[in-house]
């Protein structure tokens, strides 16, 4: 996938695995990739890109931003943080590897209009998250 670059800080991420991973969803979910950038980072360069674009003073483990005005076509960066990450891995008991899969998903699930900002909306993107990584769970790491 030529237009899907990966930036990662830690130097420990299997990138192809990520471009198989966008792949399976593309065609799961039935969208095509104009432009995305997936950002692996500290956390706090995604606190300083939540007070600077977001205006919020925290960190958080996923920022998205969608530039695309068509839902089936990904144009569009993640930030996931690492840290973020990692405290979410041990909190939830589950791999690292698995929850930056989660967040990878849960990134293109909000490029694709998804959101979860009430009860309902975070149910539908939880269950949908849920089942394609049951799908997609393979090492990232």
């Amino acid at each position: 996938m030529k237009n899907l670059r990966v930036y990662d800080t830690t130097g420990k991420l299997k990138k192809s695995k990520i471009h198989v991973l966008i792949k399976s969803l593309s065609i799961e979910l039935g969208f095509l990739v104009s432009n995305l950038e997936i950002n692996i980072i500290s956390s706090k360069a995604i606190l300083d890109i939540n007070k600077t674009y977001l205006k919020h003073d925290y960190t958080t483990d996923i920022i998205t931003f969608n530039y695309s005005n068509v839902l089936d076509q990904i144009d569009g960066e993640i930030f996931i943080s690492i840290e973020d990450a990692l405290n979410n891995s041990k909190k939830y008991k589950v791999s690292l590897s698995d929850e930056l899969v989660r967040l990878v998903i849960h990134g293109i699930l909000h490029l694709l209009g998804y959101d979860d900002l009430n009860t309902s909306e975070k149910k539908i993107m939880k269950r949908l998250e849920n089942k394609l990584l049951s799908k997609n769970n393979f090492g990232l790491l």
